[in-house]
């Protein structure tokens, strides 16, 4: 062993150090969270290099170019000068400096143009005409959603028809036509000498596959491979890994089971469960002094995951010194959760804590919502992670759209929204169209008109009648709100957007947020208001301490001081959609075990136990709460009484202002009367 310049004692736990310095053959390394596995990764590297191993000879794989950027910096740092011709980045453009050199071996010239989402979207629009496929007689998906579903079929090595059935099961009679689009946006591609993004790794694992000689010479350069959140890799990328570890067996591959929650994007759990079989004599190191997370944090994360069976198991062990249990408030509804959290972080605000080290995180976008309007009430900036804000989505000013023509038939850029969504309608028609609506005097003459317009525009308009006729014996804006979900723009979100129904779920929120205004004239004047103040405090928070709002996919590998993580109702975290898929409920406990794990000092679970205006729907809360002991947590009570209580126990108590009041308290006991004392 050479002598080195980096004192790794010093650097190092004694299990990073393990890794750093054993790290040969095939390695499997089990990194916690706030575990430090970027450090451990990046210290391996330097180790290699100060032991005489070539830049070149090194090949580092991750799944963002930043992550990669990061860490080759830090061995720069480390080492004191740049690790010159190291390989390191994402798995997609590793695979591009590889085809260039090898592209002529597949049919294609070193100069291929790589397409992204847009160029795709685009080609996919070509197929559908060269097929003469007609996408007026009935809602046929979207470009964007015919090139999710190939992508899908593509990267989880599945039949482009079972993908089909399964994630577009209205569209099951279209099978065979979205088979031949599929067939020709790959003829297409490869006349233009083009590859998308899935292209890139289905080429290169062919080019491994089918070129022997080219795959001895890569295995052969490459004689250490290290790759990042291995959990999240697919079944292609895996197979790469191993194709290019055939000649040295070098391949340390770093991850975590527990954190494997990206099954939608086609990651597969078990290609780091299975990588001791794959790679027979594997040495497994564990990472498990957690660095970042309290110890009361930590013991409700650790037995939460204890419940998932297929998994390899660990336990998270803290450094930071004790604080405050988890708080979990169940609240009387939606809004009054969205209440207490604000509440709360102005509480700690002027306690001296930073908005940006605070988060709230949820498992779907449209469980924000009453928050938002709690947030821009109060003046508290905040940027959203994981989509657009509320009333920035496409769907919800598309909704909007048909109030305010029913509440103001003169509404011109309401009008031309609504007309844009409509098949064989475009701009010129539309202006053609609106001179009509204008010289109607009431909502009712503009369902009777009749227009002087192409065939095609005039099917577009014969459909938009439809729902207009609908709104027409309507008033009351959740009224309107919900006669539109059930219209002919349903169809339309479905064949549109691959997530409709996410954005279902959303109109549905917007429609339990109306129903607590009945005057439609006020309602508008609301959301007007709310969204034109929302939209100026983004502006003018741009250099300002704000408060993150995320979704817990997009919260993965962050972390915060104050984290509250919300709407845990049962039927709503887990998601019964996700849950119905295979090992769906155990993915979700997964990403209950990142939401909880993000969390540095203090964290809150809150839920509302009721939801509804006319009609309410009591909900239990989450099953990922339910089986938690009572002893790691500390319930809130937001009435000066606490829910499920027992006499007993200590608790905290907040009162409606947000201020702590002393009280008793315990989880469990009967949920009526949870909600009977809430109410």
């Amino acid at each position: 062993m050479r002598e080195t310049a980096i004192v790794y004692e010093k650097e190092l736990n004694p299990e990073q150090l393990a890794v750093v310095r054993e790290g040969d053959g095939p390695v499997l390394v089990l990194a916690g969270a706030g575990s430090g596995k970027t450090r451990t990764i990046t210290y391996r590297v330097a180790y290699l290099l100060e032991q005489g191993v070539l830049p070149q000879e090194i090949l580092l794989l991750t799944f963002t170019n930043k992550a990669a950027r990061e860490m080759l910096q830090r061995v720069a740092l480390l080492l004191k000068r740049e690790p010159v011709g190291l390989w390191g980045g994402t798995f997609h453009s590793v695979a591009n400096r590889l085809l260039r050199r090898y592209a002529s071996e597949l049919g294609y010239s070193q100069n291929f143009t790589i397409l992204d989402q847009e160029d795709s979207h685009l080609l996919m629009k070509v197929c559908l005409k060269e097929l003469r496929v007609d996408t007026i007689a009935r809602k046929f998906p979207s470009s964007s959603t015919l090139c999710g579903l190939v992508s899908y079929a593509r990267n989880a090595q599945k039949p482009l028809r079972e993908v089909v059935e399964k994630r577009y099961p209205n569209g099951r009679d279209l099978v065979t036509i979205i088979e031949r689009l599929s067939e020709t946006y790959e003829v297409h591609k490869h006349q233009a000498d083009a590859m998308d993004f899935d292209d890139l790794l289905l080429n290169i694992r062919t080019l491994l596959r089918e070129f022997p000689l080219v795959r001895r010479r890569l295995s052969e350069q490459f004689r250490f491979i290290l790759v990042d959140e291995y959990q999240d890799t697919n079944t292609i990328q895996a197979e790469i890994i191993r194709l290019l570890s055939e000649a040295h067996g070098n391949v340390l591959i770093v991850g975590d089971d527990a954190q494997s929650i990206y099954s939608f994007r086609a990651a597969q759990i078990q290609n780091i469960l299975r990588f001791p079989e794959i790679y027979p004599g594997t040495k497994t190191f564990r990472l498990t002094t957690n660095y970042r997370s309290t110890p009361e944090i930590l013991a409700v994360a650790n037995q939460s995951i204890s419940h998932n069976m297929d998994q390899f198991e660990k336990e998270l062990v803290a450094i930071s010194r004790s604080l405050e249990k988890p708080l979990v408030v169940p609240a009387a509804s939606g809004a009054e959760e969205a209440r207490y959290i604000a509440t709360r972080i102005l509480e700690l605000v002027n306690q001296g804590g930073s908005l940006s080290q605070m988060a709230v995180l949820f498992r779907a976008a449209f469980h924000s919502q009453a928050l938002e309007f709690e947030l821009m009430k109060r003046d508290i900036p905040y940027e959203y992670r994981g989509g657009l804000k509320f009333f920035e989505r496409a769907h919800v000013k598309d909704v909007l759209a048909y109030v305010r023509v029913r509440a103001n038939p003169k509404d011109e850029a309401a009008w031309l929204r609504l007309l844009g969504l409509q098949s064989g309608v475009g701009l010129a028609t539309a202006q053609k169209i609106l001179q009509s609506v204008g010289q109607a005097q009431t909502f009712e003459e503009v369902c009777t008109l009749e227009l002087s317009v192409g065939k095609r525009a005039q099917n577009g308009w014969d459909q938009l009648k439809k729902t207009l006729v609908k709104l027409s014996v309507q008033l009351e804006p959740a009224d309107l709100i919900r006669t539109v979900l059930t219209s002919e723009y349903r169809d339309y979100l479905e064949a549109q957007y691959p997530d409709f129904m996410d954005r279902l779920e959303d109109v549905e929120q917007f429609a339990l947020f109306a129903e607590q205004t009945e005057d439609l004239q006020t309602f508008l004047s609301e959301v007007s208001l709310t969204d034109e103040y929302g939209a100026a405090r983004t502006q003018e928070a741009s250099g300002e301490d704000r408060l993150v709002l995320s979704t817990i996919h997009q919260a993965k590998g962050l972390e915060w001081d104050n984290v509250f993580v919300m709407h845990l109702a049962d039927g709503k975290f887990p998601s019964p959609r996700a849950t119905e898929e295979d090992a769906g409920f155990e993915e979700e406990r997964r990403l209950f075990y990142v939401a909880t794990t993000r969390a540095r000092k203090r964290l809150a679970f809150t839920y509302p136990l009721t939801s509804g205006y006319d009609t309410l729907i009591l909900h239990q809360p989450s099953v990922f709460l339910q089986e938690l002991p009572e002893l790691l947590l500390e319930p809130i009570s937001l009435r000066g009484r606490t829910p499920l209580a027992s006499p007993d126990e200590p608790v905290v108590v907040f009162d409606d202002l947000g201020e702590r009041v002393e009280g008793s308290a315990q989880i469990g006991k009967s949920f009526l009367r949870n909600v009977d004392e809430l109410l």
